[in-house]
């Protein structure tokens, strides 16, 4: 009996399950039938529309072309009335000189005939022109609308767009610009517009079942080709898709394509910056005050091993300007070398990035540095460091520097400046950012992977990677190479 009622139950739960998906789809369905009434309401409304708007173009073209044959009907008929007119009035002046010569035939005054002789000679009737000036015929005005016709006559529905291909060959990738360009397998004068998608991903694969970036859409394109500019390449890759639409339904999207962007990328190591300089993200100020805090720390730990959940020492080691160095065992910068690097060392190819930093800084400075790059040592001071260096201490200077010497730079100070680094060639770069002209280079052998290097002295400024090196840059260096400043230079 126990086990015949749990069967029962077991039924019982099935089938109220199944009643619940019935109720749905009966729900759905009923949902279904009034999309139905009010698409079908909306698309033959668009029907009327679409031939009112048909009829209209017909009645005014009618209008025009019988226009038209009236003012050609009006001005034949004037040239012809004009004519015939013309021809009445030397018919009748005619008629009236030849009766004055027959008269004068049989007069014997020699004076008559001399003036009726000269009458005669100049009767209108001899300067007409017997050819018709307008033709009767109005076959030129006829009409043909057999192909027209034909046309209207093949009129549909309008089918769903072809998959749009997007050529990848075609595809651009330079300058932190993306050109994109796609065809369809066929000419279609239907399509209104493409929609194109783009995602960034770490992934040169198929995608994964979770992004970490969302699609982001550019609608209502006309061409077959468009071009994203002022990008910032912080991921290795961008995919693409695209789809054509035409006024009533949208296409499928295109095979998914994948282009790599070649940018340097890179964060800043706030775990090994010197204590006096705050570190947020990409950007830096200088803080007099970051040391005493440090300071502070350590003797308040000394009292104590725990703190208070809101004192002043529990509150400065989980500030977020403080976070673990990426770089394990790397000890913070420290007395006067107000230095942070980036957490991404350089070992091949050609980089770029640039800095905009504060001009009225005490001292600022950019560049590379090896990693054995001493916690005392200033950028520039020595063997393992080349920079640019500003120094607004009692005059102002802007100076290339590397194993303590300088050489002073004859150009403007610009307030964002380019770095360029090719690795294999021994080359670092520095350029105005805005007019990428070329301030000064460094040529060497790069003997281990370097990476970049900052410092500040009240002052700030902030970095800007995931840039491509560009253009302008990459032909100006191979012009450039072998005639610009070197090492050898710095006095």
């Amino acid at each position: 009996m126990g086990d015949q009622k749990e069967s029962l139950r077991k039924i019982t739960t099935t089938l109220a399950l199944k009643n619940d998906e019935i109720t749905n789809f009966i729900c759905c369905l009923k949902q279904s039938l009034e999309n139905l009434e009010g698409n079908s309401s909306r698309v033959q409304e668009d029907l009327d529309t679409e031939f009112s708007s048909l009829h209209s173009v017909l009645d005014e073209l009618k209008d025009s072309m019988v226009t038209r044959i009236k003012q050609e009907r009006a001005s034949h008929t004037y040239e012809l009335q004009s004519q015939l007119s013309a021809c009445s009035k030397a018919l009748e002046s005619s008629e009236e000189l030849l009766e004055v010569a027959n008269q004068t035939l049989c007069s014997s005054e020699a004076d008559d005939f001399t003036q009726v002789t000269s009458s005669v000679t100049m009767a209108p009737a001899f300067r007409l022109s017997l050819k018709a000036k307008a033709s009767d015929s109005m076959s030129h005005m006829m009409v043909d609308f057999t192909q027209e016709r034909e046309m209207l006559q093949a009129i549909k529905f309008l089918p769903v767009p072809a998959t749009p291909e997007i050529l990848v060959s075609e595809c651009q990738v330079c300058d932190n610009t993306v050109t994109v360009q796609w065809a369809l397998p066929e000419p279609d004068t239907k399509i209104d517009h493409y929609d194109l998608e783009h995602r960034r991903t770490n992934y040169e694969g198929p995608p994964r079942a979770r992004e970490d970036y969302p699609w982001m859409v550019v609608e209502g394109i006309r061409e077959t080709e468009y071009t994203l500019t002022g990008l910032r390449f912080d991921t290795r890759y961008m995919t693409f898709r695209v789809k054509a639409c035409n006024k009533a339904v949208a296409g499928e999207f295109s095979e998914l394509v994948t282009l790599e962007t070649h940018a340097f990328l890179f964060k800043l190591d706030a775990g090994s910056s010197h204590q006096n300089l705050k570190v947020e993200d990409l950007s830096v100020e200088w803080d007099s005050c970051g040391g005493k805090i440090i300071q502070d720390i350590r003797k308040d730990k000394n009292r104590t091993n725990q703190s208070p959940m809101h004192s002043p020492a529990r509150t400065a080691m989980n500030s977020p300007k403080r976070v673990p160095s990426a770089r394990v065992g790397r000890d913070r910068f420290t007395a006067e070398s107000y230095t942070v690097l980036g957490d991404t060392f350089i070992d091949a190819g050609q980089q770029y990035w640039e800095v905009r930093f504060d001009k009225e800084s005490k001292a600022f400075a950019v560049g590379l540095a090896l990693r054995n790059l001493g916690r005392f040592d200033q950028l520039g001071k020595s063997n393992a460091s080349w920079c640019i260096h500003l120094n607004n201490w009692l005059h102002q200077s802007l100076t290339a520097k590397h194993n303590n010497k300088a050489r002073t730079l004859d150009c403007p100070i610009p307030d964002r400046i380019g770095v360029y680094c090719n690795y294999e060639e021994g080359a670092l770069s520095f350029y105005n950012a805005r007019t990428k002209t070329l301030m000064h280079t460094f040529r060497t052998k790069f003997a281990q992977p370097v990476i970049p290097a900052f410092s500040v002295w009240n002052g700030s400024f902030s970095v800007q990677t995931g840039l491509q090196v560009p253009s302008v840059v990459q032909s100006g260096q191979r012009k450039n190479s072998g005639t610009s400043s070197s090492n050898a230079s710095l006095t």
